[in-house]
């Protein structure tokens, strides 16, 4: 059982930035491949940026490639997500999700939401224009 707690999540203005940081509970951070995801009012959830359990790879969507970086601390258990040059379309309720990686992919990241059993409460972002 992993527990995930997000937080950073705020109203900002289009152009600004926000640094979302999720903690997650345990011993065995380290064997687990992270992600954020995203679910805007009317929409299903979708996949913003991923994390290998070292932290060597990361993936993201092509809408926020160059604008957010996904990282983490594995000494603290906590995966955070810089998200700068704000817009509005990005105004949504972001999670933090878990999975424990497979042994011989850590280098692996996961970026379907099926693949992740934990899951944090969200955290709000809203971005006015």
């Amino acid at each position: 059982q992993v527990l995930l707690e997000e937080s950073g999540g705020g109203l900002v203005q289009a152009g600004g930035s926000l640094r979302l940081s999720c903690a997650a509970s345990g011993r065995a951070f380290v064997t687990y491949a992270m992600g954020w995801f995203r679910q805007a009012p009317g929409k299903e959830r979708e996949f913003v940026a991923g994390i290998s359990r070292s932290g060597g790879s990361t993936y993201y969507a092509d809408s926020v490639k160059g604008r957010f970086t996904i990282s983490r601390d594995n000494a603290k258990n906590t995966v955070a997500l810089q998200m700068n040059s704000l817009k509005p379309e990005d105004t949504a309720v972001y999670y933090c999700a878990s999975v424990r990686s497979i042994p011989g992919d850590g280098a692996y990241v996961y970026t379907h939401s099926g693949q992740y059993p934990y899951w944090g409460q969200g955290t709000q972002v809203t971005v006015s224009s």
